[in-house]
């Protein structure tokens, strides 16, 4: 196949296309702003990599649709700081450069996979009715189902939406274009991936990176890591791994069993609050990576608009329902919660002790191998105790 990877150079296009490099004599062309994320596959024969920005490369962009069989869309910005901070150029790549891309594809009868987000279902049930619910915590208020939950966004002046508006008006123009039968898609609803390469560090950029991110820098440097609110929002995370191997299967299916279809990926098992994130990663990184005399960080309580500013919500809970992506595509995550969060902080723990050449470079082993099944005994503070 030839294959258009638009956001080659992100955190999960970069991983898809070594992944799909690695399935057969398939002919990868990427495109992204940068392409540092790539350097593993920059020499493959058939990897192509062109650098541009959407918004100023049309007619190039139009040439690798062209000329391809699938088109992958991962082009967008994708942190939660940015969705406060500027608004207005969050709608326009994310829906606006986003419809153009699919535009072209109606044009030249090409299939697309367009990136969404588990974002677009926002809040459940029990953030908006709790006092009316026999029991808010029940697990199935937060499973969300691709073809019949609903969407529950928050009010117009948590902007912070626009990101999960704009997301979720794209999939409808495209779930038009299908029943004009003008447009072969199919919808990817990432939930919550980590792993190598997911992020920068917030000492590269000037706003406030993604939650694991923020965390593993705080491991790093001793800073504090700052729950917002509390902490008290879940989330399932995914291993890229997983992700990518689910992501994959849709993008090299031959059989048109993916079109028109929306697909859960993530990893319902691995669901934890942002406070028990923060609990578990440091646990870990005391475990394997900490280095005699390195400092573990306190964790704190902080607001949401002293971290992200005004204009803040966030969704409570999300859980992938993967029964589709299960019985469609014989997929099933394998990697659990620690074995995600130690393969993802190893990397970063490795990168970042390479890049200061210490003689200390290399983490402790665990006792066990990443791809064995195991439980990091950790304590759980209350909340009480960590924000009195």
């Amino acid at each position: 196949m030839n294959i258009c990877l638009l956001g080659a150079g992100g955190f999960i296009g970069s991983h898809l296309a070594e992944w799909l490099l690695r399935q057969g004599d398939h002919h990868v062309v990427g495109f992204d702003l940068l392409d540092d994320k790539l350097k593993h596959v920059r020499g493959v024969a058939n990897f192509e990599f062109f650098r541009g920005d959407i918004r100023k490369s049309a007619a190039e962009v139009q040439q690798m649709i062209r000329e391809a069989d699938v088109v992958v869309d991962l082009i967008a910005y994708v942190n939660p700081s940015l969705y406060v901070k500027m608004p207005l150029q969050v709608f326009q790549l994310n829906f606006t450069q986003n419809l153009k891309i699919a535009e072209w594809c109606v044009a030249e009868g090409r299939r697309l996979v367009q990136f969404s987000s588990c974002e677009v279902y926002g809040k459940t049930l029990a953030a908006i009715a709790r006092n009316h619910l026999a029991d808010p915590d029940d697990p199935q208020l937060a499973l969300f189902d691709e073809d019949r939950t609903d969407f529950i966004l928050g009010p117009l002046d948590k902007h912070r939406w626009i990101y999960a508006s704009a997301k979720q008006l794209l999939e409808r123009v495209l779930h038009a274009y299908g029943l004009e039968n003008q447009l072969r898609y199919s919808i990817i609803r990432p939930f919550n991936f980590i792993g190598p390469r997911i992020d920068y560090l917030p000492s590269a950029e000037d706003e406030n990176p993604r939650v694991f991110s923020h965390f593993m820098t705080a491991l790093l440097t001793g800073a504090p890591m700052k729950l917002v609110n509390g902490g008290s929002s879940r989330r399932c995370y995914t291993y890229i791994d997983d992700g990518i191997e689910c992501i994959g299967r849709v993008v090299l299916d031959h059989s048109g069993v993916c079109d028109r279809q929306v697909f859960n990926v993530g990893n319902p098992s691995n669901e934890v609050s942002i406070r028990d994130l923060a609990v578990r990663m440091r646990a870990i990184y005391d475990q394997y990576f900490r280095r005699s005399g390195d400092p573990l960080p306190d964790i704190v309580c902080v607001s949401a608009a002293e971290f992200y500013g005004h204009g803040y919500e966030d969704s409570d809970r999300r859980i992938p329902d993967i029964a589709k992506a299960r019985t469609l595509l014989h997929w099933e995550p394998r990697f659990d919660i620690d074995e995600t969060l130690y393969g993802s902080m190893r990397y970063y723990v490795e990168e970042t002790r390479k890049a200061s050449c210490t003689s200390e470079s290399t983490p402790r082993q665990p006792s066990v191998e990443l791809t064995d099944r195991r439980q990091l005994e950790v304590d759980q503070p209350t909340l009480d105790q960590l924000c009195p």
